[in-house]
């Protein structure tokens, strides 16, 4: 595992990008709980944003694909609707250890 962050350097209902071992990862913050994603849809194989660190749509309540719309339950990363329905996120182990996010093995996309 690595250290990426401090549980500081992410606002409640918010989400940001970093990069473990050459993969893109976004960690998300609900109700001061964390969750980390490879930042890959499995619909197209792309990233789910366009601009830096914007995952969430307009209420903060899901991830979402910026391309095509799909929505991502954040706590389970599980497709809610769109065109990857059924399909999910691939997690990426986290702990929090005092005060710092350490995020284990990125799992590679299919």
């Amino acid at each position: 595992m690595q250290a990426v962050c401090t549980i500081h350097d992410i606002e409640d209902d918010s989400a940001r990008e970093f990069q473990v071992d050459d993969q893109p990862v976004v960690i998300v913050k609900r109700d001061g709980q964390f969750h980390a994603y490879l930042n890959w849809c499995p619909h197209l194989g792309i990233e789910l944003n366009f601009m830096p660190d914007q995952f969430l749509d307009s209420d903060n309540q899901f991830l979402i694909c910026a391309n095509h719309g799909a929505l991502f339950e954040i706590e389970s990363g599980d497709c809610l609707s769109g065109p990857c329905s059924g399909d999910a996120l691939l997690a990426v182990p986290l702990e929090v250890r005092e005060e710092q996010i350490w995020l284990g093995e990125v799992p590679q996309p299919a």
